[in-house]
């Protein structure tokens, strides 16, 4: 599908941490698009067939961007394991099942790297999706997202239905989620040594031992990826969408307290759960079929992020 094809683009979660992203990306690179529309989820419950219908009967799309989830850290994963599936199944499985009816030209999914077994060659390649169990802590969320995909492919076999599903690393940047019960891990550190730093505290501890990695990609990086892949590509096999920098999580905890000006000590909690050992994509499949390369500037990714919430805080 041509990116003079997208005319009316609808991007669920648009008001979101991807999503704000997302419509700036196409705001301001695609000209040919005439309108993008997002909405509120208490507008619309995704997880209600009807509700789904109405939306699309309310907001005519040749192509949708599927951003809408229900996410967090393992925290929130592990209390919530029964909704992080039905959530994220249903609003998928509708939405997909809804854009079939109305004739929808192409579906985007943003899958998750949750879903690669929990013990995975590193780099992750796309073939390695279905050779085991993921981790178990996100398991619930990675299978949904990973159903999702197939559901993809099924339709495409029956229907001629072009959905296409990315599949994305840890994302991090301005507008990230702060809340500690149900954010990632780089708005989770910078959090608490930023209120660490805040009290004079003289440590903080963080969870496991510090020795899992991890591969990060910046917001608006992951917006550009997002953007090509509607624009080009139009398989039915899962690409991958990272930056390709894996990290420990020893040495991020260590990166990000510089940034913010923590100079504590930074303890380990080795009761709780590290998640999975490692995680890294292998991004060659994406780097050719979209010339998608991240520049991976950590530090100064880092900056930005801290200085956004620093705004937000009214500092």
């Amino acid at each position: 599908m041509a990116l003079n094809s997208i005319k009316k683009l609808l991007i669920t979660g648009g008001s979101g941490f991807l999503g704000t992203h997302v419509v700036r990306e196409f705001e301001r690179n695609c000209p040919s698009v005439e309108a993008i529309s997002t909405f509120r989820s208490s507008q619309y419950d995704l997880r209600e067939q009807a509700a789904v219908r109405a939306l699309l009967n309310d907001i005519p799309c040749d192509t949708v961007i599927h951003l809408a989830a229900r996410v967090g850290g393992i925290g929130a994963n592990r209390e919530h394991p029964g909704a992080f599936f039905y959530d994220n199944l249903m609003m998928g499985a509708n939405l997909i099942e809804e854009a079939r009816k109305n004739k929808v030209q192409k579906f985007i999914l943003i899958g998750t790297v949750c879903s690669y077994p929990k013990f995975t060659p590193v780099p992750f390649r796309e073939s390695d999706l279905w050779n085991g169990y993921p981790e178990e802590t996100n398991a619930p969320y990675g299978i949904a997202k990973k159903a999702l995909m197939v559901q993809l492919q099924a339709y495409r076999k029956e229907y001629a239905f072009n959905g296409i599903s990315l599949l994305m690393v840890n994302l991090f940047g301005p507008g990230d989620n702060f809340d500690l019960n149900n954010s990632h891990v780089i708005p989770g550190m910078m959090r608490r040594f930023h209120e660490a730093k805040m009290a004079g505290a003289n440590s903080v501890t963080l969870w496991g031992d510090g020795t899992p990695t991890r591969e990060f990609l910046y917001v608006e990086e992951a917006a550009r990826a997002v953007r090509l892949a509607a624009e080009q590509y139009n398989s039915q096999e899962p690409l991958n969408i990272g930056s390709g920098l894996e990290l420990s999580m020893r040495s991020l905890a260590q990166a990000i307290s510089k940034v913010v000006g923590f100079s504590g000590s930074i303890d380990w909690d080795v009761s709780k759960p590290n998640g999975q050992p490692r995680r890294l994509l292998d991004t060659s499949r994406s780097k050719e079929a979209l010339n998608f390369e991240a520049s991976n500037d950590l530090e100064r990714g880092l900056r930005e992020t801290y200085a956004w919430y620093l705004r937000r805080l009214g500092k």
